[in-house]
């Protein structure tokens, strides 16, 4: 199975867009994806979302 850090490295500019939409308080810097930090990238987003580690998996398995 694909690990989460692969889907986001690999979809990032579909799953920002998807972020973008849903979550329309994320800024630029929220969202901002640096090669090798997917996992701080994912914690600045559940911090700014309140979304668990589960959630966040969910989600973007669900547009991945």
């Amino acid at each position: 199975m694909e690990s989460l850090e692969n889907k986001i490295r690999g979809n990032w500019n579909m799953l920002k867009g998807k972020f973008q939409q849903k979550y329309g308080h994320l800024t630029h810097d929220d969202l901002k994806y640096e090669k090798g930090k997917e996992i701080e990238l994912i914690g600045r987003i559940q911090r700014r979302t309140g979304m668990s580690h589960s959630e966040f998996k969910n989600y973007v398995n669900s547009i991945v």
